[in-house]
């Protein structure tokens, strides 16, 4: 038990250092992104500037929903408020999707429309190199803390399987911020070298564009959390396991499980005890069972353990199968 504690207090101290890190170094950015495009005009550096400016804002909206998560739950919100880190994620992606592809974008077009000539290019390109470098530390930081919490998954099956958005937000925001470096680098260069100004606005657009495709797969991965997930497969099994392990259970009719936070997982069991125990025996196995398992799993912060026979969960299963079936007629 003090094993899995400790392992997720690491995790979590990781995490806000990965913030923390992000949200200093992208300000910084973008202060100097912002004096670099008043001084050249460039539109992919202006772009740029918003880039880092709405992800310093993003790091500090993850700060905010992990703090509002840890509050305990109350009469109001009985089970907690794990499920703020998920609400505050989605906003993040909105954000990025709203703001930063939107005004990217429009920069952008606006550019095109009305193209003018980048003064002092040498300014955007010191500029950029050096956000590649601190952008590239910083995204070498958020993957390590994203490798670490793989577990031995591909990289896609982890970003899927993740009841955590800090990590993978972090790392998707990072991958977009150095795609959108190496974008407005290409761009400011071709726009100064073929003396096309509007490629500056090209590459403005396609910052936008990067950004817009970040919020969507964050936005779709933050909101299977805010629905709500089941805990990770091995999970659910070793739960099976400990339950039908247990000598006065009969059979585990059923198991459901909701990660209502990274690190804090409801679950409710149906299970059918051996007909010839005493209510007291039974209250023994059910104490007995949620230790077991809360020893073993210190995430599932909630356990309700349901006593049915076989045979009445599997009537009260067919006539709630019935009744979906005339609703959905």
């Amino acid at each position: 038990m003090a094993g899995h504690n400790k392992s997720g207090a690491v995790m979590a101290a990781g995490t806000k250092r990965v913030i923390y890190a992000a949200l200093v170094g992208n300000f910084l950015i973008a202060v100097t992104k912002f004096a670099a495009a008043s001084y050249t005009g460039s539109s992919a550096m202006l772009s740029e500037g918003i880039h880092s400016l709405v992800d310093t804002g993003n790091q500090g909206l993850l700060l905010h929903g992990m703090r509002r998560a840890r509050r305990p739950a109350d009469k109001h919100h009985p089970f907690g408020y794990g499920a703020e880190v998920y609400f505050w994620a989605f906003v993040v992606a909105i954000l990025i999707f709203a703001v930063g592809a939107g005004v990217s974008i429009y920069e952008g077009v606006l550019k095109i429309l009305d193209p003018h000539e980048i003064e002092s290019p040498y300014v955007n390109y010191i500029v950029l190199a050096l956000a590649m470098v601190f952008e590239g530390v910083a995204w070498v930081i958020a993957y390590r803390e994203f490798q670490a919490s793989r577990n031995g998954r591909g990289f896609v099956a982890a970003i899927r399987q993740s009841k955590d958005p800090t990590v993978f937000t972090v790392l998707f925001e990072d991958t977009a911020a150095m795609l959108g470096l190496i974008v407005a680098l290409i761009g400011v260069y071709l726009a100064t070298a073929l003396q096309l100004p509007w490629l500056d606005g090209a590459a403005s657009i396609g910052i936008g564009l990067i950004l817009a495709a970040t919020a969507v797969l964050l936005a779709i991965e933050t909101k299977g959390l805010l629905i709500g997930e089941a805990a990770d497969p091995q999970v659910v099994r070793d739960i099976r396991a400990i339950v039908e392990a247990t000598p006065t259970v009969d059979a585990l009719n059923e198991i459901r499980t909701l990660h209502r936070g990274p690190s804090d997982i409801l679950l409710a069991i149906s299970v059918d005890f051996e007909d010839n125990l005493t209510a007291g025996k039974v209250e023994e196995a059910i104490q007995r069972l949620e230790v077991a398992i809360k020893e073993r799993f210190p995430a599932v912060r909630r356990l309700f353990i349901e006593v049915q026979s076989a045979g009445d969960h599997r009537a009260m299963q067919a006539a709630e199968a019935m009744q979906a079936a005339k609703t959905r007629a």
